[in-house]
């Protein structure tokens, strides 16, 4: 028994549309019943639907996510809090460990010669060969960039470790006196 979808009323509001549109998509499934009238044999019938009634509470204490295994939890020992402190600080330890592990910082420098005629590719080799301290990790390759009146400068960059300081990295750089004026941080990042 198909039905008619009757035109929108404006003067509905919303919940009351969408209660006649269940109803009729249901049909005489979603009407609920008209109330009984009381009579003393009814009276006697009355608690069973108050026993389903509780055993739908029941259902709703269902757990969609339960592996079922509470009888085994139950028997396994609970760890006091001064372990399960102990525990939980050692998962800290160790989480916090690897984020070390992982952090790394580019540090973009700049590094200024003496003289004009200073061999700069030169330069760059012996400073990415001589100061390798572990966790640091030089560029590929370096730019050269003019200053002015034909002096050129080391633009490079390297990743270092949370161990490793870049400040270390620049005074090794500067401790060649012979060929390094001086050593600029032009950026640092986090990655």
């Amino acid at each position: 028994m198909t039905t008619a979808i009757p035109e929108y009323d404006i003067t509905l509001d919303e919940m009351s549309v969408a209660l006649s549109y269940v109803t009729m998509a249901l049909g005489d499934a979603a009407v609920p019943a008209a109330p009984a009238k009381k009579s003393p044999k009814k009276k006697a019938a009355a608690p069973e639907p108050k026993k389903e009634a509780k055993k739908e509470d029941d259902d709703d204490d269902f757990d969609v996510f339960d592996d079922g295994d509470d009888d085994e939890a139950d028997d396994a020992p609970k760890e006091t809090r001064k372990e399960m402190l102990a525990r939980l600080k050692k998962e800290a330890e160790v989480r916090t460990a690897k984020k070390e592990a992982k952090q790394r910082t580019l540090v973009a420098i700049e590094v200024k010669p003496w003289d004009t005629e200073q061999d700069l590719m030169a330069l760059w080799k012996k400073i990415t060969t001589t100061i390798t301290p572990e966790g640091l990790k030089w560029a590929q390759a370096c730019n050269l960039v003019d200053v002015a009146f034909g002096i050129k400068k080391i633009v490079t960059t390297f990743t270092m470790g949370a161990a490793n300081s870049s400040d270390d990295v620049i005074e090794a750089i500067e401790a060649i006196e012979d060929e390094v004026q001086s050593v600029e941080v032009i950026s640092m990042n986090v990655l």
